[in-house]
C-alpha cells in the first residue's frame, strides 16, 4: 500500500441546477479517521461518492486533491451501508472479488490472512445466506481491506447491526484501518465520538467542526469524554433540524 495522503474536497454541488450543499472545504488528515455527520439530504453521501469517483447525479464546482498530487479515485476503497455481498459466492470468493472483476489473480495468502483476522476462517466456504449480519459485515470489511488502498470511505457501514455487534465491528475496523485516511459518514453521534480523530457536522450552510475526545480512538463505550462529545454532537444536530 502506498502512504496515505491528506485529502481535501472543496467547492459546492448542485443537482439539476438546485444547490445540494454550499461552498465548503473538508480536509481529511493523512492516516486518521474523519467522521462526517449531518441530517438527511445535506449531501454527506454525495461528498463520499464524489471522492470515490462514483455516480452521484450531482455536479461539483470545485476540486478534490490529495497532498501528494496523485489521482484520488483509483486509490480508494469503499464500504457501503449494505454489505453488497454476491449471494452465489462463498466468503472466500466475495473477499477476493475485486481482483477477479479486474481480471487479476488474487493474492490468496493475503485473502486467507484477512479472513482469519476477521475471525471468519471457519466460514470460508459458506455463502452470505448462511451468515449472521455481523459476519456479513466482517466479510465486507475484509473485502474492503483486500483492495489495500490508502484511502477508505465508509458509508454508515455498521448502522444495521445490533449495539454489541456494532461496537465489536467499530473496534475491528479501527484496528484494521490503522494508517489509512478514513472518511466515515454516520448518523450516529456515539459512533463518531468513539471513532473520530476529526469530527465534522455538515449542514446546508457548510461545515461545523466538533472537538473530538482526548482519549485515543477507538474509545471505551463508557468514556466520559466520548459521552460529552456525543451530547455536543446531538445538540448541534438538533439545532440544525430546528
Amino acid at each position: 500500500m502506498t502512504p496515505a495522503p491528506d485529502l481535501t474536497i472543496s467547492g459546492s454541488a448542485t443537482i439539476d441546477g438546485a444547490t445540494l450543499f454550499a461552498p465548503l472545504t473538508l480536509t481529511l488528515a493523512a492516516g486518521q479517521w474523519t467522521c462526517l455527520l449531518g441530517g438527511s439530504g445535506v449531501g454527506k453521501t454525495t461528498v463520499l461518492r464524489l471522492i470515490a469517483g462514483l455516480e452521484t447525479g450531482a455536479e461539483l464546482t470545485g476540486k478534490i486533491n490529495a497532498s501528494d498530487g496523485q489521482p484520488v479515485s483509483d486509490r480508494v476503497a469503499y464500504m457501503a451501508q449494505n454489505d453488497l455481498l454476491l449471494p452465489w459466492a462463498t466468503v472466500a470468493q466475495n473477499v477476493s472479488i475485486g481482483a477477479r472483476l479486474r481480471g487479476e489473480k488474487p493474492d490468496l495468502n493475503r485473502r486467507d490472512r484477512l479472513i482469519e483476522r476477521m475471525r471468519l476462517q471457519d466460514h470460508m466456504t459458506k455463502k452470505p445466506a448462511e451468515l449472521s449480519g455481523g459476519q456479513r459485515q466482517r466479510v465486507a470489511l475484509a473485502r474492503t481491506l483486500m483492495e489495500d488502498r490508502p484511502i477508505v470511505l465508509l458509508d454508515e457501514p455498521f448502522s444495521a447491526l445490533d449495539a454489541r455487534t456494532r461496537a465489536d465491528m467499530q473496534d475491528l475496523a479501527a484496528e484494521a484501518l490503522q494508517g489509512r485516511t478514513v472518511l466515515l459518514v454516520t448518523h450516529d453521534p456515539g459512533e463518531a465520538a468513539r471513532l473520530g480523530q476529526s469530527i465534522v457536522v455538515m449542514t446546508q450552510q457548510g461545515l461545523s467542526p466538533c472537538q473530538p475526545p482526548a482519549a485515543p480512538a477507538p474509545r471505551k463505550v463508557d468514556d466520559l469524554g466520548s459521552l460529552e462529545t456525543q451530547g455536543e454532537l446531538l445538540r448541534l444536530l438538533r439545532e440544525e433540524a430546528a
